[in-house]
């Protein structure tokens, strides 16, 4: 039986940068995968997302150039193309994933591994193989998986996972995306830039809960105004495939809508199953989630835990950061805990929202006394484009210290906005050193250091 100082269980972004950086450490180590190299990230989630809402824009862009004396058109979106190229793109990445891992000498295990005590793993192979394997610390990073309710018909739904490799023909002409968190936002966004008649059914009164409740207004009118036909308040009781192939969907105020594909994005559940937890006493949440303390073991010492399977937020760079974090812990006795705060986020749907620190509705809750800086205007681009779309810009601002505390954005390249001013957040930057630095002129980004008044 083989040994190792460290198993792996999951190759995602959290497994795969605790796996290379051990064995780069001179750790023996091993992975255990049993679908794609990189996780939901690079094969299921925000690359391929990210190429598609590429995608997406140019018809809008086609749109935007009249305004500049250019004149041309999208004649035709040929899907199979966009989707061969997506995935020679996520080949090459899983076989970059593979020299990282093999590169510093880490094994990897083709198969579904489960835990048999505290220190061994059996892994069921990809070729039918079984075997099992120990280790000194066994770390779980199997990460989560998209969930949809139980509602009658919902076979005939996918989920974001699917979505991505829909068959040449099954592109569909109408679409309803369920939800109401970032990837249906996204997804809405997705489908009605490539020229699918979109529907996003919202189970409130507005996206995004969690976010800033003046971003989640605006992002949704912009939404609207961009052609995305939201229902509020609106839920699914039922989903009908009819003879012609096509999904009739009734709502539970007994409304119906018939559409070619309905995509369910009404969250993730921790990838667990099959893992024998239960087995060995394995502590979960309420959630079920598994329970780890602030160095990520689980209530069995010799047994971690990271990435979306602890239930922190579902964000990649999030389970990069607890890898680095676990190794410090385990082999060179960091005893400072994971720091969550001021995590940087966007959102990419059209436009784009980027964000960090803390919302309005937070800051009330913490106690904390604040000033809110705003600006609502419409971007250069558009005084020319005759589209309508807008830009929206928060700071918030701590009074006891004038410290910025938060930075809420939607606009063009909100992201990439906001990456900088995370720095200046974390870095503790005032709302004093916001004004004193010098805009870069004309760009919608100097609106954040040209806001003098606070909103009253």
């Amino acid at each position: 039986m083989q040994h190792f100082d460290l198993v792996v269980i999951g190759a995602g972004s959290g497994g795969v940068r605790s796996a290379r950086m051990a064995a780069a450490q001179g750790k023996k180590v091993a992975i255990i995968e049993n679908r794609y190299l990189g996780g939901t990230c690079v094969n299921v989630g925000c690359v391929p997302k990210k190429m598609f809402v590429y995608a997406s824009e140019y018809r809008e862009k086609m749109e935007e150039a009249k305004g500049f004396g250019i004149n041309g058109q999208v004649n035709d979106f040929h899907w199979p193309t966009l989707r061969g190229n997506k995935s020679n793109e996520i080949s090459r990445l899983n076989g970059i994933y593979q020299n990282l891992l093999t590169g510093p000498g880490a094994t990897i295990f083709n198969g579904t591994g489960s835990l048999i005590d505290a220190n061994t793993v059996h892994i069921n192979g990809s070729d039918g193989t079984e075997q099992d394997i120990t280790g000194d610390s066994i770390l779980i990073a199997t990460g989560s998986w998209p969930f949809i309710p139980d509602v009658p018909g919902a076979e005939h739904a996918i989920t974001s996972n699917d979505v991505f490799d829909l068959a040449d023909d099954a592109f569909p002409k109408r679409a309803l995306v369920v939800g109401a968190g970032y990837i249906a936002v996204e997804f809405a966004g997705i489908f009605n830039g490539l020229g699918a008649e979109t529907t996003l059914a919202v189970r409130k009164d507005l996206v995004l809960r969690g976010f800033d409740d003046d971003i989640r207004s605006f992002v949704q009118e912009q939404m609207i105004e961009k052609g995305v036909n939201i229902r509020p308040e609106t839920e699914v009781a039922s989903i009908d495939k009819q003879t012609d192939g096509s999904l009739l969907v009734t709502y539970t105020n007994n409304e119906q809508q018939e559409f070619d594909l309905v995509l369910y994005a009404t969250g993730r559940r921790p990838m667990t199953d099959g893992l024998n937890l239960e087995k060995l006493g394995i502590e979960l949440n309420s959630n079920t989630t598994i329970k780890v303390n602030d160095f990520f073991q689980t209530s069995v010492p010799s047994v971690y835990a990271l990435g979306d399977v602890i239930g922190t937020p579902q964000l990649t760079p999030i389970a990069l950061a607890q890898g680095m974090k676990f190794l410090a812990h385990q082999y060179h006795g960091d005893t400072t805990p994971m720091n969550y705060d001021n995590i940087p986020t966007a959102v990419f749907c059209q436009p784009n929202i980027g964000t960090v620190g803390p919302t309005e509705d937070e800051c009330t809750a913490k106690g904390i006394d604040f000033d809110v800086y705003e600006s609502n205007f419409k971007p250069l681009k558009h005084t020319i484009s005759g589209l309508n779309e807008r830009t929206l810009m928060k700071l918030i601002v701590n009074k006891a210290n004038n410290k910025v505390i938060a930075a809420h954005m939607v606009g063009h390249d909100a992201g990439e906005t906001i990456q900088g001013i995370a720095v200046a957040i974390t870095a503790g930057a005032t709302k004093a050193d916001f004004d004193a630095t010098i805009g870069i002129h004309p760009t919608s980004a100097e609106e954040f250091v040209t806001m003098r008044s606070p909103r009253s």
